[in-house]
């Protein structure tokens, strides 16, 4: 095998690996993308959780529906919270409680977020080393240099 012959299979492989890795960051930016949004969702539920302490029983509020639209409603009970654990489960909590629960699912989130961006600083510092090293050997095939 050639030098011309090992540097154009290095390039191959160099190309594939870089298509690898740029789906990957893909993946990984779409990944950060829906831990935010629910990072968001869990912040707003807690703040919102917070101001219920300081209202009072049949206290008239705003309760968004979605499309930016509310309806009025009035506070029957400010120590309950139906809280959603997955698979279409709700559970009855005290106001204390939930904030606990949503405290421990934005910790954890707040976490998955910190690895998904670990992960992709580091595939986003293998794709620039990759394109140094493919641009290095296009450069040196355009001379005609192995």
């Amino acid at each position: 095998m050639t030098q011309a012959d090992k540097s154009e299979e290095e390039l191959r492989k160099l190309s594939v690996e870089m298509r690898y890795l740029e789906q990957t960051a893909e993946t990984l930016q779409q990944r950060i993308g829906m831990v935010n949004a629910a990072v968001s969702d869990l912040t707003f539920a807690s703040m919102t959780l917070d101001g219920i302490v300081t209202e009072k029983e049949n206290a008239e509020l705003l309760v968004p529906i979605g499309g930016n639209a509310y309806i009025k409603a009035k506070l029957a009970d400010t120590n309950t919270v139906i809280v959603g654990m997955g698979a279409g489960v709700s559970v009855e909590k005290t106001l204390a409680e939930a904030k606990v629960t949503l405290k421990e699912r934005l910790d954890e989130l707040v976490k998955t977020m910190n690895a998904a961006q670990q992960q992709f600083n580091q595939v986003a510092e293998r794709i620039n080393s990759g394109r140094g090293r493919l641009e290095a050997l296009l450069s040196s095939a355009r001379e005609g240099k192995p």
